[in-house]
């Protein structure tokens, strides 16, 4: 290699050797989408780094005819719910009002539909539909964490009148929750809710038994802890004690099982939801599939194919924003729990709210409060105990009250020199919910 090798030769480079020609001179000026001044790059640059952004579907692919088709497919893929975004702007003025800008509410719904080649073998379709499992899903506007609230499908609420899907409409009624979407689909749902939470429902999504099992088996199963054996015909499943890596029709046997399982409550079956969803959420972080253009694919196709979302969530860009927000989540700030309850007073099959405990969580959850949960908690924070007796006997409150020489006394009409004690109310420290987070956990 000469000392010039890798030197331009251009105008201010060295002379060609001799007996050789000089290569002719560059041309330097505005070129397609250039300038002088160097706007039209930095345009381009821009252009470029907002395209990006759109999807790691394109980067799978390159780009291109090709890259632009899986693109379009993709897209192409989700259900739009038009008709609950035209009923929900019916009633706006109902609704509550977001107060944490940045933060966001989902609303996550498995419906229990039999309709569909996919979901045929799970029941006879009666032509009805009810939210099997239903999750409030809370993202903080830092997004440094996630809170899972599994709402009890038995839970006695008060449900709003709802157009049904041939355009009649119910009255309102007091019943369990999951009338509330055979009543009137995913828009009765989410009034519902919002109005049992005083929450602001910003998004929702809904997926049957077939996109569930899509989506597991596009990570290529989770591993999850069976505690004890589980033999289960109704749901369709059979699995040993232990560590576990569930395919698809084995994860959904999983979290549907209830009869056969512990008390057979419903709530046991929510406890088993929510420890799967950790360790979906474990798996998907551990094996970089938000980061990995090749594994995120398939999730994307899986997922996209058996989602039904809302107009601001249904399409590949609006998915993978909201995505690209909750990558960065620690596992151990992806909690899950279930909304404080305990049996219904006039039916022991049914579920009514703990109070104050689901008043104190909604709050927490509408003004983006930090909630903490550990699984070694009752239905009741012990915390609120403590909470509920300050506020049955609030703290005295002390007036000054002075004499004419401007010599303070307290109210029980002695002299002193001692100012009061400080009259605000020492805060209560945040209350502890039963839950548990997406930190990989074993069967020890």
């Amino acid at each position: 290699m000469t000392e010039t090798a890798g030197t331009p030769s251009g105008p201010d480079g060295p002379p060609p050797p001799e007996g050789t020609s000089p290569e002719p001179k560059a041309t330097y000026g505005p070129g397609t989408g250039a300038s002088p001044t160097g706007v039209g790059v930095a345009r381009r640059k821009h252009r470029w780094l907002r395209w990006t952004a759109l999807g790691a579907a394109v980067l799978v692919l390159g780009v291109g005819g090709v890259g632009w088709a899986a693109y379009q497919k993709l897209n192409g893929n989700i259900t739009t719910d038009t008709d609950a975004a035209d009923e929900l702007a019916r009633y706006e003025k109902e609704r509550p009002t977001a107060l944490v800008r940045g933060a966001q509410n989902i609303l996550l719904l498995g419906s229990d539909t039999r309709a569909g080649p996919g979901n045929r073998k799970y029941g006879k379709d009666p032509g009805t539909q009810r939210s099997d499992t239903t999750i409030l899903l809370h993202l903080a506007a830092d997004r440094q964490s996630a809170t899972a609230v599994s709402i009890p499908r038995d839970l006695m609420v008060q449900i709003p009148g709802c157009r049904r899907p041939d355009g009649s409409r119910t009255e309102p009624r007091f019943a369990q929750f999951n009338w509330a979407f055979e009543f009137g689909g995913t828009a009765c749902t989410i009034r519902t809710v919002e109005t049992l939470t005083r929450i602001r429902v910003d998004h929702h999504m809904v997926v049957d038994f077939a996109g569930f099992k899509d989506m597991v088996d596009a990570v290529d199963g989770v591993q999850v802890c069976i505690k004890t054996p589980i033999d289960d015909g109704d749901a369709q499943v059979k699995l040993a004690p232990g560590m576990r890596s569930l395919n698809g029709e084995q994860a959904l046997g999983f979290v549907r099982a209830r009869k056969s399982l512990g008390d057979g409550s419903d709530t046991d079956r929510m406890d088993r939801q929510q420890e799967f969803l950790g360790a979906l959420v474990n798996k998907v972080q551990s094996n970089d599939v938000l980061l990995n253009p090749a594994k995120l694919y398939p999730v994307l196709d899986a997922a996209t194919s058996s989602l039904t979302t809302d107009p601001g969530l249904a399409s590949l860009r609006g998915l993978y924003e909201l995505v690209r927000g909750m990558r960065d989540i620690p596992t151990e700030g992806v909690q899950f729990l279930t909304v404080p309850r305990q049996s219904y007073t006039y039916d022991a099959n049914r579920d009514e709210l703990v109070e104050p405990a689901a008043d104190r969580l909604f709050d927490l959850l509408r003004t983006d409060s930090p909630v903490a949960v550990d699984p070694r908690r009752s239905e009741q924070p012990a915390d609120l105990s403590a909470e509920k007796q300050s506020e049955q006997q609030p703290e005295k409150q002390y007036e000054k009250q002075y004499d004419d020489s401007g010599e303070e006394y307290d109210d029980s009409g002695e002299w002193s020199d001692e100012k009061p004690d400080d009259p605000s109310p020492t805060p209560s420290p945040a209350p502890t919910f039963r839950g548990n987070t997406a930190a990989g956990s074993t069967c020890e």
